[in-house]
């Protein structure tokens, strides 16, 4: 039971908390927090969280907000629960450094699934081990699953590491939007997908580019995909 992962469920509606918990229990150590504040001191109290559920529409500090605290000091995953499912939402979701996004409402099949896949991906590529390379003034240690530009540390998000050691695996090959989610997020291509891909790119180049507007380390194929030479 010890080496069970360990979930934090945040989220200011309590009904919402309790049925998650009682989904998660049994299989997961679960911990609950009410509000953004409350999630950033549960995650300095417990480092090896493997995993936030984070609601976006809260009082106070948002979702949003609540994401980005959590990203100054964790890489650890995030999946968001919204009953927002525009195209935006999921854009600012992406951008405020979530790994994943779950529009209210949901089954308890997709919610299980959503946080099984995000957890299975996390303990994959935190312990992969690899040499390091270096891709222009980018030095990337596999085995140690560190970035650095320039000689100075990147942090970048489970999601966004996972993209760039994909895209390292596949040097020299162009790669669709299509390859790179069933790679990383593990589930199917759908419509839509291709904006999230595309979404973390941008996030990731602007953590590793020189110029992220003339980016020389992920290429751009037009109308194919994308490809680290």
């Amino acid at each position: 039971m010890e080496n069970r992962s360990r979930i934090l469920i945040v989220d200011d509606d309590p009904d919402i908390r309790n049925v998650l918990y009682y989904l998660l229990r049994d299989r997961y150590a679960v911990s609950l927090a009410a509000d953004g504040p409350d999630a950033l001191r549960r995650l300095q109290a417990e480092p090896d969280t493997d995993l936030v559920v984070l609601d976006v529409m809260m009082p106070g500090m948002d979702g949003y907000e609540t994401c980005e605290g959590i990203r100054a000091r964790s890489n650890v995953p995030i999946l968001f629960l919204t009953a927002k499912s525009a195209e935006a939402d999921r854009v600012a979701a992406y951008s405020s450094g979530g790994d994943d996004f779950l529009s209210k409402p949901f089954s308890q099949g997709e919610f299980l699934a959503k946080v099984q896949s995000l957890l299975r991906r996390y303990k994959e590529y935190r312990g992969k081990p690899a040499a390091a390379l270096v891709l222009d003034n980018l030095e990337v240690d596999l085995a140690a699953r560190s970035v650095k530009n320039a000689g100075r540390d990147v942090v970048l998000t489970d999601t966004e590491y996972a993209i760039l050691e994909y895209l390292i695996q596949m040097r020299g090959s162009t790669v669709t939007a299509a390859q790179i989610y069933e790679a990383v997020w593990k589930e199917k291509f759908l419509p839509g997908s291709g904006n999230t891909v595309m979404v973390h790119v941008l996030n990731l180049r602007r953590k590793i580019e020189a110029n992220p507007s003339a980016p020389k380390i992920i290429r751009t194929v037009w109308g194919k995909g994308y490809q680290i030479d």
